[in-house]
């Protein structure tokens, strides 16, 4: 591979990028002979006819056109999986521990295992959590998802994601979208690696509306990240995975697929770093919704419904007065699926381990433990700074149904409601 580590910025712009000078080909998309031999092929992640704002397309020069491969065959699920029809997934709050690293070598799509999943991929509308824990590189083997987007949350271990549009090097504390379609391989720096990924079935992500917050707050368009190209011009036996209504398959190719020379459009991969998200928060009294925490949102078809959203709770200044500064109780239409990736959460200061998560669907209460209750209630509010802290969350409109792994995981945090059981009646009536 022709290697490079520098990023075109900016989020929904349309990018054009080449390894080879004059590769890219100029005032049309598919002339009758491309430069160097090469195969023009239109990559499209929307219709044809979809609104220019919300029309997602790139061409890609290639050496060898992706129609060449042999015929898909089933390949092992592992832990990949759907939710059981015929089980019921029930209303009681869950947590869970990490993920064990495997005890044998196991590549990053190897060792998905499949958590939830919101509304269903053959309606194109809600989405997957998946968790992964690698630990060997994926050599001569590469993987595209037919279903939908990967956003990926390392909470471990870096990741060299090589896509046919270049290279991302991710690490705990960035996210990146392989949006659906886009061939990748990952390779491991630390030879391990963890983390989450929600796979995203309806519209893309994009950028949530800023409304009076105005111009600068939230993540800013030119801190994402957008691969530069370079390609891969090798022979020899290779493996395609690709994931195709809710399984995956497998086929043998003679090249790898990463051989494309140059490309231009607005269907990328893309990352961003969390560090760069402008925190918006109280500087007077009550806990705010969480929605001000959103990096990227995934829209329903009704207006201000999320088909679900990607929220952080990064590094922030606390200097609300008179507040209960933990996040409130409260029970809700949507359905919340939280991650920590370092550090302790303020509302679940115990039991909540960085590479676990917790589920708390619709209309189930949550809030502080009672520890984090006593401890908020009497404390003296002076401006605090949360410094240790990246917790995250996908918040869904459709009900997040469990897998039976999930359900019955020995990860599975059985005791997890005992977190609230200190909460006692403190109710007195006294005369005012």
């Amino acid at each position: 591979m022709i290697a490079s580590h520098t990023y075109l910025t900016g989020f929904g712009n349309h990018f054009q990028s080449e390894a080879i000078a004059n590769a890219l080909v100029q005032g049309q998309n598919s002339p009758q002979k491309a430069p160097f031999g090469l195969y023009a092929e239109q990559l499209s992640g929307s219709a044809f006819t979809m609104p220019r704002s919300m029309n997602l397309h790139s061409w890609l020069y290639r050496i060898r056109p992706s129609v060449l491969h042999n015929e898909f065959r089933s390949y092992p699920q592992g832990l990949l999986a759907r939710p059981n029809p015929n089980q019921v997934t029930p209303p009681t709050q869950m947590r869970w521990n990490p993920l064990p690293y495997p005890k044998v070598p196991t590549h990053f799509i190897d060792s998905l295992v499949t958590i939830a999943e919101s509304g269903g991929l053959e309606m194109q509308n809600g989405a997957s959590i998946h968790l992964y824990a690698a630990t060997k590189s994926m050599e001569h083997c590469y993987f595209y998802n037919a279903d939908g987007d990967f956003l990926i949350v390392p909470q471990e271990g870096k990741l060299t994601l090589n896509t046919e549009f270049g290279i991302l090097e991710l690490k705990p504390g960035e996210i990146a979208v392989i949006p659906r379609g886009i061939k990748f391989r990952v390779a491991l720096p630390d030879g391990k690696a963890r983390g989450y990924i929600c796979e995203n079935y309806g519209l893309p992500f994009r950028l949530p509306e800023l409304g009076v917050m105005g111009a600068n707050g939230l993540a800013h368009p030119r801190d994402f990240k957008v691969p530069v190209a370079c390609y891969e011009n090798t022979s020899g036996d290779f493996q395609l995975l690709t994931k195709f209504q809710g399984l995956l398959w497998a086929t043998d190719i003679k090249h790898s697929p990463l051989d494309v020379v140059a490309w231009h459009g607005n269907y990328v991969p893309y990352k961003y770093d969390l560090t760069q998200f402008n925190t918006m928060n109280s500087v007077s009294y009550d806990h705010p919704d969480p929605s001000i925490f959103t990096v990227l949102t995934s829209p329903s078809s009704i207006p201000g419904i999320a088909n679900v959203d990607f929220v952080i709770f990064p590094p922030r200044w606390m200097v609300a007065i008179d507040t209960f500064r933990p996040p409130y109780y409260h029970r809700n239409i949507m359905n919340e699926y939280m991650g920590l990736i370092y550090g302790i959460y303020d509302a679940k200061e115990t039991g909540f381990i960085p590479g676990g998560g917790s589920l708390h669907n619709c209309m189930s209460a949550h809030g502080p433990d009672s520890e984090a209750f006593y401890k908020a209630s009497n404390a003296s509010l002076q401006p605090e700074y949360y410094a240790d802290t990246l917790a995250f969350m996908f918040e869904a409109q459709l009900t997040w149904r469990l897998t039976p792994y999930a359900l019955s995981a020995d990860i599975r945090q059985q005791d997890y409601l005992a977190c609230w059981q200190g909460l006692k009646s403190h109710f007195q009536i006294t005369e005012r």
